[in-house]
């Protein structure tokens, strides 16, 4: 199904037409809106699924960091009017999301995280990525999954055109160094909203071990993994997520209808 984009203020974003709670969903660095396909198809209908266009790219040079897009999702959520908002990110979008709700914590009414940067990640690393270099790029790109396949041509024309774009591939490298500063492994602690961790067993960008270190310190979350999967589990097992997923929110809804 295809999704306009719409927009409004600073903001882009896409909609779906569901009357239920919010869901919100955050991207990761190199993540677009087709990373979220089969979450927008699945839970449209029961939820409204709101996917902000993270402005990495597009935010002044000076607020290029993660605090700069947690400010542009808070702003977003205020403009929405939403509330009880359920959070997911994968990836650096997961980081934003944990900051997000350590902020704001009345606005969220549960989190969740998939390949979640903000303790550890291993992918662009903090120098500046090489450029014009196609092979390498698909390679990078492929790596990201269990089956190479996922990598379709189509993604690794889009990874390979931002490192290529100076202006971009800047600001990537500044995202990603301004998220190794924001370890959160001294706050974590302060989640107290419900929170689900989807992990891809072979993920080699947030390792497993990330997944049970993230599981250790948010209490009471739960982590289920993926098998024969890797750092974008809705992507690469949209079925097998969707499940877990659901599931998870559904207890949540009724825990909350119960209270």
């Amino acid at each position: 199904m295809k999704y306009d984009i719409k927009e409004e203020g600073n903001f882009r974003y896409i909609e779906s037409e569901g009357k239920g709670e919010h869901l919100l969903l955050l991207h990761g660095l190199f993540g677009a809106l087709s990373n979220f396909q089969g979450i927008i198809d699945h839970f449209s209908k029961d939820y409204k699924v709101l996917v902000p266009l993270l402005p990495i790219f597009e935010l002044p040079i000076r607020k290029v960091s993660v605090g700069g897009l947690v400010d542009h999702v808070a702003d977003f959520v205020e403009m929405k009017g939403c509330e009880n908002v359920n959070v997911l990110g994968n990836s650096l979008g997961g980081h934003i999301s944990l900051l997000y709700v350590l902020a704001h914590p009345d606005k969220v009414n549960s989190v969740i995280l998939t390949g979640s940067s903000g303790l550890f990640e291993s992918a662009m690393g903090s120098t500046f990525p090489k450029r014009g270099n196609y092979e390498y790029m698909k390679q990078k790109a492929e790596d990201t999954f269990y089956d190479p396949k996922v990598a379709t041509k189509e993604l690794v024309d889009e990874i390979f055109d931002i490192v290529n774009d100076r202006n971009k591939a800047i600001r990537i490298v500044a995202t990603a160094k301004s998220a190794v500063r924001h370890n959160l492994s001294d706050k974590l602690h302060q989640i107290k909203v419900p929170t689900l961790l989807i992990w891809g067993r072979e993920d080699t960008v947030t390792p497993a071990f990330v997944g049970e270190k993230f599981n250790e310190l948010i209490e009471g979350s739960k982590l289920v993994f993926v098998e024969k999967c890797g750092h974008a589990p809705m992507m690469e097992k949209p079925k097998e997520f969707n499940s877990i997923l659901e599931e998870f929110l559904v207890s949540v809804t009724a825990k909350s209808n119960q209270e």
